[in-house]
């Protein structure tokens, strides 16, 4: 279960409450931001950050807490160039590192219209790895607190999915608030 997506630091818990991973938030306001996923030693385990000035929405995963390109772990960007409203479904295509070529992805994440759930799938098949469910609640959203319940099929790499889960959050976080700015610039 992830909880508190937006604070600077998510947990992420079993289902008996202990403590798998958590993901750390860099500073939101500098020029690239990143999340820091940590094992339950706090040992790095990947480093992910957001590539600005990229035609989609992109987020690049580093193993343990580089940045340096030979240790990119994988790639993440929007399936589609338009995705602009709220309404529409967000794609996003993972692709490993050794398949940074663009092309067939190796692992493709589809969230539900209402982004509550997300399916995570093997590239373009319908072969399902893992799924994703935010519970919602009038507290839950008041006190600014997400909680995820995921189901992840055996032998995929929960710290990878949980990062999928993570940037898929943040773009749509992302995208909602470049809506509201449009928005509030046409009601002027």
């Amino acid at each position: 279960m992830l909880s508190s997506l937006m604070e600077s630091t998510i947990s992420v818990n079993d289902i008996n409450g202990d403590q798998w991973f958590k993901v750390i938030r860099g500073q939101m306001w500098k020029i690239h931001e990143r999340r820091l996923l940590l094992d339950v030693a706090d040992n790095p385990l990947l480093t992910f950050q957001h590539k600005l000035l990229t035609t989609r929405r992109r987020w690049v995963a580093y193993r343990g807490d580089s940045i340096d390109p030979k240790d990119v772990l994988f790639t993440v960007r929007q399936s589609s160039l338009i995705q602009v409203t709220a309404s529409s479904r967000t794609k996003l295509a993972v692709f490993m590192a050794g398949n940074m070529e663009d092309g067939v992805c190796d692992f493709y994440v589809k969230a539900s219209d209402s982004e509550t759930s997300c399916d995570i799938f093997i590239g373009e098949t319908k072969t399902m790895i893992a799924q994703m469910h935010r519970s919602q609640s009038f507290f839950s959203g008041y006190l600014g607190k997400d909680n995820f319940t995921m189901s992840i099929r055996p032998n995929v790499d929960y710290a990878f999915i949980v990062s999928l889960v993570v940037i898929l959050e943040e773009i749509n976080a992302e995208r909602k608030f470049q809506e509201l700015v449009m928005k509030s610039v046409m009601l002027k």
